[in-house]
């Protein structure tokens, strides 16, 4: 027994040498300081330009018919009007119902670049607001309406910077392409039909960015810096019914277990199964990047995944919330649906659920596993819609480090970490024709700035609007 006991001793002393060195020796890379150049910018034409920007209502709906098309003609003249040295540099096609497809020629063809950003919003519920949506009022320093973030703002940024460069003689170095649909909060077909412009015209972006991460605060465990989170890989999205059918008749006679007992039990079972966690690249990354730069418990877990995974993967289980999301498949059950009467046994019963699918798995893989957790095969399950998760962009590549080196110039006390976006974005169209595509929303965003994207009271500080052109002017610089 001493024998086994010296030996148990041993190897609890070498497991805990293990992971102090380890802890000890997981310190962030070291980054060279940076001293941005400061720059001028026309603050005045910026908030004029967004504020006439939002005053466009340029709702999108799936019913067209509900689609007021002026206001999109009202947009789209507004942008030939304040940016009329984009307009005379640039080629513009049309492209779908509301695509448009700015293109600079640059001084080379072979790695060219695409700026994107949508310009339709979402629809309004007008009682809950304070101010007006559509208005584009100034107060206390914030220009509010419906698109000031989401992404109205961005593309504003985009137009302000390139219009405020060539002003300056700027040719890039690749040509450069602006690409904005009006149908993105739709699912619309403007973006895939400009991906497919794009490849019938042979071209093969270095560099696509879209909306996603931004520099937010307190969103990693132990981390106390501002992170500037570019996303990466998207997850996909399934949209599902599960349902039953049966005699129906009157709730004073029951069955033993009705439809909706054996639903219930159904949505019982698939919550307390949740997917396996997969550990994909750019949340690797994203736990060595920040991971590293926690308190020290933390940087204890993250530094050895190796023996503490399980016990983080428990946590998130637990948990739930948006670390949970980046470790696994994750399952919200969002409708339910049975009788119209307290009285009245349901004649069909059904519920709906969104999957966000992590890389690793498909459509077709998680109804299976959906599946096999119910363990009910009178309950029959459909596909209403969805898409599978989009291959993950390179991180060691010029295109990543010109994208962090504008991020960092532009907001110098923010760690610049890729992560795994849970939304889905247009972007992903474009990941057919290249593999350099990054996620990032140019703004400081604060957790309540975050909250107001589709929902009421949407705004955007003067400041933070102006950072984002300034962000757009150094990036171009690079490309």
């Amino acid at each position: 027994m001493g024998y086994v006991a010296a030996v148990l001793g041993i190897a609890l002393a070498v497991f805990v040498a293990v992971v102090l060195v380890r802890t000890l020796r997981f310190k962030p890379e070291a980054e060279a300081p940076l001293t941005p150049a400061p720059l001028s910018l026309n603050e005045d034409k910026i908030v004029a330009d967004m504020v006439d920007m939002i005053r466009c209502k340029t709702v999108s709906y799936r019913d067209h018919s509900l689609e007021d098309r002026a206001e999109y003609d009202k947009f789209h003249a507004l942008l030939r009007e304040r940016f009329p040295r984009i307009h005379a540099a640039c080629t513009l096609e049309h492209v779908g119902r509301t695509g448009l497809l700015y293109k600079l020629p640059g001084k080379a063809s072979d790695k060219p670049s695409v700026c994107m950003a949508h310009y339709d919003v979402v629809p309004v519920e007008e009682d809950g607001w304070s101010k007006p949506a559509f208005e584009g009022i100034i107060e206390d320093g914030c220009i509010w309406g419906r698109g000031t973030l989401d992404t109205k703002g961005t593309l504003c940024g985009v137009m302000e910077a390139l219009e405020h460069l060539l002003g300056q003689g700027y040719v890039p170095a690749q040509d450069l392409y602006l690409s904005f649909s009006g149908e993105e909060e739709i699912d619309g077909k403007s973006c895939p039909e400009i991906v497919s412009w794009l490849e019938a015209h042979g071209v093969k972006p270095e560099l696509v960015l879209d909306e996603g991460g931004a520099v937010v605060d307190r969103v990693f465990p132990g981390v106390t810096q501002p992170c500037a989170v570019i996303g990466v890989a998207e997850k996909g999205s399934m949209s599902m019914d599960f349902s039953m059918v049966s005699q129906g008749g009157h709730a004073s006679t029951p069955p033993t277990h009705t439809i909706l007992g054996q639903l219930s039990e159904a949505v019982t079972r698939i919550e307390s199964h949740p997917f396996p966690r997969r550990l994909t690249p750019p949340v690797a990354e994203m736990f060595k990047v920040l991971g590293s730069r926690s308190t020290f418990v933390y940087r204890m877990i993250f530094a050895n995944l190796w023996c503490f995974l399980p016990v983080l993967d428990m946590i998130c289980k637990k948990s739930g919330g948006e670390l949970n999301a980046m470790m696994r498949t994750t399952v919200a059950v969002t409708r339910m649906e049975g009788s119209k009467a307290y009285n009245v046994l349901p004649p069909k019963a059904s519920f709906g659920i969104n999957v966000r699918l992590m890389s690793g798995d498909t459509m077709e893989s998680a109804e299976a596993y959906l599946k096999k957790v119910i363990g009910n095969d009178n309950i029959q399950i459909r596909k209403v819609e969805g898409m599978n998760p989009s291959i993950c962009s390179d991180t060691h590549c010029e295109s990543w480090d010109k994208l962090k080196l504008a991020v960092r110039q532009t907001w110098p006390e923010a760690v610049v970490s890729p992560y795994m976006m849970m939304a889905c974005s247009d972007s992903r169209h474009y990941c057919r024709i290249t593999d350099r595509v990054y996620r990032f929303s140019a703004m400081h965003l604060s957790k309540e700035e975050r909250g107001m994207i589709h929902g009421n009271n949407e705004r955007v500080p003067i400041p933070t609007m102006v950072k984002t052109v300034e962000f757009y002017v150094r990036l171009l610089k690079t490309l």
